[in-house]
C-alpha cells in the first residue's frame, strides 16, 4: 500500500502561482511513476502531468504545458506541482496518483494509488 497526502492548494488570483505537494508512505517512492490529475466541477477527471520514478521523464497535458512543472524528491518522499500563470479554467480538485507501471502513463485506469486530492480556485 502506498498513502498519499497532497496539500498547497487554495484560492488566487488569475496569473499567480501555487506549488501543491503530495507525500507519499508506504512502500517505497521511489519505484513508482507518478502523476497528477485533476477534476473541475461536472466534469470528468483529467490527466496534468507524470513523472518516471527517476524524475528523468515527464510529459504535460498541452492546456498546461509551460506553465506547469512536475518534481520528485525521491529523499523526501514528494512529489510537487508548481502551478505559474493560473487561469481560471484551472480551476478543480488535484489529485496526485501513483503508478507500478513499467512506462509513465497518461490513463488514470493505470494508477494504483490516489490522494484525496486538495482544491485548487483561481479566480478572474
Amino acid at each position: 500500500q502506498v498513502q498519499l497526502v497532497e496539500s498547497g492548494g487554495g484560492l488566487v488570483q488569475a496569473g499567480g502561482s501555487l506549488i501543491l505537494s503530495c507525500a507519499a508512505s508506504g512502500r517505497t517512492f521511489s519505484n513508482y511513476h507518478m502523476a497528477w490529475f485533476r477534476q473541475a466541477p461536472g466534469k470528468e477527471r483529467e490527466f496534468v502531468a507524470t513523472i518516471s520514478w527517476s524524475g528523468g521523464t515527464t510529459y504535460y497535458t498541452d492546456p498546461v504545458k509551460g506553465r506547469f512543472t512536475i518534481s520528485r524528491d525521491n529523499a523526501k518522499n514528494t512529489v510537487y506541482l508548481q502551478m505559474n500563470s493560473l487561469k481560471p479554467e484551472d480551476t478543480a480538485v488535484y489529485y496526485c496518483a501513483a503508478a507500478a507501471t513499467v512506462i509513465t502513463t497518461i490513463v488514470a485506469s493505470r494508477y494504483d494509488y490516489w490522494g484525496q486530492g486538495t482544491q485548487v480556485a483561481v479566480s478572474s
